[in-house]
């Protein structure tokens, strides 16, 4: 795995020693850039279910300002780290929790924290999105204006069009995975 494009193009990040964790291809994080391009610039940005962080720190190179990064797993929080740390990415610019995807969520709508502008959501396949959808859906965890909730899924996983005050504008397949995209009603 390597950055594709910015400040850090070209490192080589860790992969995540078990095959359980299924990182996000190169090519398909390239795909998913491209189309980002024009609304990464200065977006605080959601990595969650982040297994080695590539794409949220794929995110930092072509621009964000700020990346949350979120694994319900130890050893990933430490590989997400270690990958900051091989590409000598500012703390400030940063935060790695280790939490699951749903309590991570509904604790940071009780903290009525700052909404992310975009968020990337990478869950095992066999996870049930649903639950995580819904929270999304509430309109609390994106910007309200122009968020944007991005999910991995595998392409035979249908996803439903709606999520509360969220609709699916666009699906991307690349292999055996497939792209959300998700925005505000």
């Amino acid at each position: 795995m390597r950055v594709i494009a910015g400040q850090y193009r070209g490192r080589n990040l860790r992969s995540p020693p078990s095959m359980q964790v299924r990182p996000t291809s190169d090519r398909l994080r390239e795909t998913l850039f491209n189309i980002l391009a024009p609304r990464i610039e200065g977006v605080r940005f959601l990595d969650l279910c982040a297994g080695s962080g590539a794409v949220g720190i794929e995110a930092l190179s072509r621009g964000a300002a700020h990346v949350t990064f979120v694994d319900r797993s130890r050893k990933m929080c430490g590989l997400i780290e270690s990958n900051l740390d091989l590409c000598g990415v500012p703390e400030d610019e940063t935060e790695v929790v280790k939490a699951e995807a749903d309590e991570f969520l509904r604790r940071a709508q009780s903290k009525m924290a700052a909404p992310w502008d975009i968020a990337f959501f990478d869950p095992p396949y066999a996870m049930d999105y649903a639950p995580v959808l819904n929270l999304f859906g509430t309109g609390a965890i994106l910007e309200p204006d122009n968020g944007l909730l991005v999910v991995e899924h595998h392409h035979k996983n249908e996803l439903r069009d709606e999520a509360g005050a969220l609709r699916r504008w666009r699906t991307l397949k690349q292999g055996d995975s497939c792209l959300s995209f998700y925005e505000g009603k």
